[in-house]
């Protein structure tokens, strides 16, 4: 017997539960299609867990290096397990939650793989959803009719041909979710946000590190003034980089219990993760029953994120955009807004902060100077380094900076940078004034509290104006 809905949804994940909730709010039926756990990739194996594995690590690296801050320098000791054990806590708790929030919403929760079907006696459109059973094989499948159905299956890690995951030498970062031991050597290849969050995480709980990236710098998508001083920063932790580097299986050589790389120098590894990027989950989910559209690999859509199949709508990683939770989430409650046949706000992604969890930590928005300069718009840089504000001195500071790019004749703020402590909290307020459409004066002008961190923001948005007062 099928099972009607308004709205069916293929992915439990941040997007997926957001939309069911929003979906409910708003008067849909729904059901969420999960073939694992609700939360996804980001509550079970990234976002939530690596930050729960950095605060452990920031832990230690605090203590290691207490002198800095007048106290005894202490060795830290510990077990991975024990590190291990409470990011489980903090990720049963969360999940916990949202398991609570599906209930309380009144919303279905079917376990098993979803595949969109093509026009049936179900339905004349394509979009009818049938479940597979996952504890038998041969029973039938539910079948799930709908007026929408929503993609958002997310995204899984990318290998590399000549270096296949094994979950034992050879790491994904779901693999790095279950360390049971710190490594006493890993290469990391993959000098974006992931490869460098576990570079900075297992360097602080005392693993020597080694980033290997293809191309001429690392975070090639950010400022590079951001990338530099990023670099910088880690480098004096200890952690080696090698960029320019072609991997192939020439100069990998994987051995029973290590694995060697030969290019600016010869060194053996006890483990190796790769970081290479993500690719979306899209295999097995009916697209060829339907209309949908791919372009390189991603699913198509327009700017309400419907396919072309006008019913069917897609969100998050699977479509290419910004692969973070929170755009994941924004496109998502955009696209349950069009479906109840209102205008949604449209996502801007020069508003949306991107955030990078190292020690030091990172922080960007909009466009880059790189962009900018592709792109032939004019603007102005202002950079001040973080050691001008006082709560950045005490907070042991060392690389830090805040940068801001401006449209010269209007002061609008088209790109905003940030290194050093707590700017992943920091680039939320230049979010806000992006999305207000602040200017960088009207930035400055605001009164921030002393001392606080968040004074670069204000100093940034004054110098933009020459009118800056500490440096």
């Amino acid at each position: 017997m099928a099972n009607q809905y308004d709205l069916v949804i293929l992915g439990g994940g941040t997007a997926g539960y957001v939309a069911a909730i929003k979906a409910s709010q708003s008067g849909l039926k729904t059901a969420i299609v999960e073939s694992s756990k609700l939360g996804g990739t980001c509550l079970h194996k990234g976002c939530i867990p690596t930050k729960s594995f950095l605060k452990s690590a920031e832990t230690a690296s605090l203590m290691r290096n207490a002198a800095d801050f007048g106290i005894d320098r202490v060795e830290p000791t510990f077990d991975m397990k024990n590190i291990t054990a409470r990011k489980d806590e903090v990720v049963d708790r969360m999940y916990n939650g949202i398991q609570h929030l599906m209930k309380k919403n009144k919303i279905d929760v079917f376990e098993g793989h979803g595949r969109i079907l093509g026009p049936s006696l179900f339905s004349p459109m394509a979009g009818t959803v049938a479940v597979d059973n996952p504890h038998d094989d041969e029973g039938e499948s539910a079948i799930l009719v709908n007026q929408n159905v929503l993609i958002c299956t997310g995204s899984k890690p990318r290998e590399l041909p000549f270096l296949p995951f094994d979950g034992k030498l050879i790491l994904s970062s779901d693999d790095m979710m279950e360390l049971d031991e710190v490594p006493d050597s890993i290469a990391i290849i993959g000098g974006g946000v992931i490869g460098l969050e576990f570079a900075s995480l297992l360097n602080d709980l005392g693993s020597k590190v080694t980033v290997y990236e293809a191309g001429e710098r690392i975070l090639p998508g950010e400022d590079q003034d951001l990338a530099n001083a990023l670099k910088k920063s880690l480098t004096e932790k200890g952690i080696d980089f090698e960029t320019a580097v072609t991997l192939d299986e020439n100069n990998v050589i994987l051995n029973s219990d290590d694995v060697k790389f030969k290019s600016e120098s010869e060194k053996s590894f006890d483990k190796v993760l790769v970081a290479i990027g993500r690719s979306p989950n899209i295999a097995d989910i009916g697209l060829s029953n339907t209309r949908i559209e791919l372009e390189d690999g991603y699913i198509k859509t327009n700017d309400y994120y419907q396919t072309k199949d006008e019913n069917i709508y897609a969100v998050g990683d699977c479509i290419g955009n910004l692969q973070l939770a929170h755009v994941a989430s924004k496109e998502a409650i955009n696209a349950v807004i069009h479906m109840t046949d209102e205008e949604p706000y449209k996502l801007d992604y020069n508003q949306v902060p991107r955030c990078i969890y190292t020690s030091p930590e990172a922080a960007s928005l909009g466009m880059t100077e790189d962009r900018l300069k592709e792109e032939g718009i004019p603007f102005e840089a202002h950079k001040i380094p973080l050691n001008a504000i006082g709560k950045a001195v005490i907070e042991g500071n060392k690389n830090g900076f805040g940068k801001i790019l401006t449209e010269p004749e209007t002061g609008d703020i088209l790109g905003v940078s940030l290194v050093g402590p707590h700017v992943t909290e920091l680039i939320n307020e230049a979010a806000l004034a992006k999305f207000l459409d602040a200017s960088a004066l009207e930035l400055g002008s605001s009164v921030h509290a002393h001392p606080s961190i968040s004074e670069i923001l204000m100093e940034l948005g004054l110098d933009a104006e020459g009118m800056a007062i500490h440096v």
